[in-house]
């Protein structure tokens, strides 16, 4: 379904925040780019700030009016960065993504969107829009709006780059469709050597104590206390069979060179 969403652009004062938007969508798999009445476009600072996404670029469609951009779409969703005087059901970015691609009812943080139950499915096109990078959307343009969508961040600093809200957006939309890949993360070779076993781990814990008593590290008097913690830390990790080697090698190490400078 991202190909029927359309990020909508009004009135863009600088051409590389459009090549900007073109690279934060192409990102997300995303290449739906309307632009009504940009004051340049189209630009070389476009182009360049685009960084590879000239095919987005190149597919955008370029209207006078908002009404023209959003005139085949059943859902309309404006971006904000501030409140307005009349109330407005509100979506974050999760909850949009949530709404056009799960179509979850009564999304939102405001009660009285509830009344605006509105439901996509398959096929139906969706335009979010993204006022000027100076001032926004004007209340006329809101009017048009089903919903409002607000960024949560720094409330002492709220003001994002048109660029990064679309990244943002886009990113929700692309992690709800599905479409993000599922890497698993490198662990080395954790999993190919068996757990060290309690007889093992008891055998370590009594050599670093004898290591750390040599080097100095540890006193008699206190000694209970620092093993009882230490044995927390490495029963968390659950070391295997390997670590557990490299770490008696160090011990091993640590002795050798006390009784060397004791010498």
């Amino acid at each position: 379904m991202l190909s029927t969403i359309k990020i909508v652009l009004v009135e863009t004062t600088h051409p590389g925040n459009i090549g900007a938007v073109a690279r934060a969508m192409k990102n997300m798999k995303m290449h739906n780019l309307w632009l009504v009445a940009p004051k340049i476009f189209p630009s070389a600072d476009a182009t360049s700030r685009a960084s590879g996404a000239d095919d987005v670029l190149a597919g955008a469609t370029v209207c006078r009016t908002l009404q023209e951009a959003v005139a085949d779409c059943q859902l309309v969703i404006g971006a904000s960065a501030r409140g307005r005087t009349i109330s407005w059901p509100e979506l974050t970015p999760r909850e949009c993504a949530e709404k056009i691609l799960i179509n979850e009812p009564g999304n939102g943080r405001d009660g009285s969107q509830q009344s605006c139950g509105i439901h996509t499915i398959p096929g139906d096109k969706v335009a979010i829009v993204f006022g000027r990078e100076n001032s926004g959307l004007k209340n006329h343009e809101l009017d048009l709006c089903h919903f409002l969508l607000r960024i949560p961040c720094n409330s002492e600093y709220s003001s994002l780059n048109i660029a990064a809200a679309v990244q943002v957006v886009c990113y929700e939309l692309f992690v709800t469709s599905g479409l993000a890949p599922q890497e698993e993360v490198f662990v080395g070779d954790k999993g190919e050597q068996p757990l060290a076993t309690a007889e093992q781990m008891e055998l370590f814990y009594t050599h670093m104590a004898e290591a750390l008593t040599d080097i100095g590290f540890m006193h008699p008097a206190k000694s209970k206390s620092i093993m009882r913690r230490l044995r927390r830390i490495y029963n968390r990790v659950q070391l295997d069979t390997k670590e557990l080697d490299i770490l008696r090698g160090i011990l091993r190490m640590s002795q050798g060179h006390k009784r060397n400078t004791d010498v």
